[in-house]
């Protein structure tokens, strides 16, 4: 089996049993699609005693829209050799490549079945001690070993070659830093935000930053980034957390990643405005997720800076506060990028349940007018800011 055919149940347990790399050749195995994303197939193979793997497949077209938005096979290829280059360095916090078929755009992984995905745990008032430190983790981890301080040039600016992604990227450019700020049919808000929403449009000096965030993130290879560090591409249990999903992986801009990721913890903080109706609950579900955004800040930079000093290989990159001035930029990077997650999630294309399924529609507004201001607001001050606490502060005083 070598030439590209989307797979159905029949055909994906064909596949794996023709593999014969996971289960014993006497398996009784069943196989069932499960995938709700926006994109790609998702199968899960089970045995009779409850071993199993997850085949993934990309399509040739966006899932959630159909032929009409034709995509790119080669994303298959670039999210397995992101998981594998990441899980290489930082193998604890990065789901588990354990085949891949570039023909036919197929991804066999580690099943995460026995953890839950972080969206739906943060929407149902969960929390998990271990988040902000993982995800810190993982995003200096990898971020590190994929820029100059520690890569040779001419190996780095080669793998940014092999991990050019025109076509995920535009997705990108456009939902992030162009939908939301001009007309376009993509968008999709309720009618009584459109004041604020215009008001957001004629903000010069906010249109300003949001061209500096997107000439950075079209022109700065700094890592190899995730490029999709959101709330539904992370599986949690009390014991560990993974990264799945990176096929919008790319070498940009350090903070973008960091970003998404602060924003979607936000998207939720706001959503729980007008989702839970007991004070002292909500109390303790804010505090939970800007404690979780204090510690990730705080170990993110942490890291990175121990990374930095004791295995930066580039000399000149080590020279005295030179490291610190770096860091600095790259968290106004991603308070700017935290801003733009918060503008697009709420009147973009791209929506999050957290506060899409909030049924009251009126507090549903209240939370989409609460979000779009936050996400403005980080946008314009992210510059003003020096210190990890300096924008643990700026997010305070936007959210209470």
């Amino acid at each position: 089996m070598s030439k590209y055919l989307a797979f159905d149940n029949e055909t994906a347990l064909d596949y794996i049993k023709s593999l014969g790399l996971f289960f014993s050749e006497d398996a009784q195995l069943s196989c069932y699609e499960f995938g709700d994303g926006n994109l790609n197939l998702v199968f899960r193979v089970i045995d009779q005693a409850n071993n199993s793997i997850i085949l993934k497949q990309a399509l040739p077209y966006a899932r959630c829209v159909g032929e009409s938005w034709p995509l790119t096979l080669d994303r298959a290829r670039i999210e397995a050799h992101v998981l594998q280059r990441h899980g290489a360095v930082c193998p604890d916090h990065t789901a588990k490549v354990l085949h891949h078929d570039s023909e036919l755009a197929a991804t066999v992984l580690e099943d995460l079945g026995d953890m839950a995905i972080l969206r739906n745990e943060l929407i149902a008032g969960r929390n998990f001690d271990n988040l902000g430190y993982d995800v810190a983790n993982y995003l200096a981890i990898t971020s590190f070993y994929h820029s100059d301080f520690y890569l040779d040039p001419q190996n780095k600016k080669a793998l940014a070659q092999t991990f050019t992604n025109p076509e995920l990227c535009a997705i990108t450019e456009d939902l992030f830093f162009d939908d939301p700020y001009r007309e376009c049919e993509r968008n999709n808000f309720p009618a009584a935000l459109t004041e604020q929403v215009l008001q957001l449009r004629q903000n010069a000096a906010l249109l300003c930053v949001v061209a500096r965030l997107k000439a950075k993130f079209l022109s700065s290879p700094q890592t190899l980034l995730h490029g999709d560090v959101h709330t539904g591409s992370i599986f949690i249990s009390s014991e560990k957390t993974k990264l799945i999903d990176p096929e919008f992986g790319f070498f940009g801009p350090i903070g973008f990643d960091l970003g998404s990721f602060i924003g979607n913890l936000l998207l939720n903080y706001c959503a729980q405005n007008g989702r839970v109706k007991e004070a002292p609950k909500r109390r303790d579900l804010h505090s939970y997720l800007l404690n979780t955004i204090s510690t990730c800040l705080q170990q993110f930079e942490q890291q990175w800076h121990t990374l930095a000093q004791q295995h930066g290989r580039d000399l000149a990159l080590k020279a005295p506060g030179y490291i610190e001035l770096f860091l600095q930029e790259v968290l106004q990077d991603a308070m700017g990028y935290c801003g733009t997650e918060l503008v697009r999630r709420t009147i973009g294309l791209a929506h999050v349940a957290d506060i899409a399924e909030i049924e009251d529609q009126s507090q549903r507004l209240q939370v989409q007018k609460q979000s779009l201001q936050l996400g403005e607001q980080l946008i314009l001050n992210a510059k003003s800011c020096r210190t990890t606490d300096d924008f643990y502060q700026l997010i305070i005083s936007f959210v209470h």
